[in-house]
């Protein structure tokens, strides 16, 4: 069974950092584009984060960019979004995903993305 569970969210205030965590199990990751998209309240999902897409080998969402990273384990099979300068605006639910077709998809067809994980919501807050 393909499964992503993701781990690290939290709360946390204006200017510190977290780290978010996606296991992979039943496929690996290194063969599949892989991204973090997050969703606030009322807002339409946003793509934040990509490794193997349409963007190149990594891809950040202009809101990001500085302050968030990507990266990958091949070997605990796991993806990160380390994120840092946290602003309130940076609240939502983060989910991790996979498209099995790398470099096929950007930030912007999150539909595309086969994969998901259960989300972990992130709060930044005073």
């Amino acid at each position: 069974q393909l499964q992503l569970v993701e781990s690290g969210g939290g709360s946390v205030q204006p200017g510190e950092s977290l780290r978010l965590s996606c296991a992979a199990s039943g496929f690996r990751l290194a063969n599949y584009g892989i991204a973090w998209f997050r969703q606030a309240p009322g807002k339409e999902r946003e793509g934040v984060a990509c490794i193997r897409c349409t963007g190149g080998s990594t891809s950040y969402a202009d809101s990001v960019k500085g302050r968030f990273t990507i990266s990958e384990d091949s070997v605990k099979n796991t993806m990160y979004l380390q994120m840092s300068n946290l602003k309130p605006e940076d609240t939502a639910i983060y989910s991790c995903a996979a498209d099995p077709i790398p470099y096929g998809v950007g930030l912007e067809k999150w539909g595309y993305y086969d994969y998901w994980g259960q989300g972990t919501q992130v709060t930044v807050s005073s």
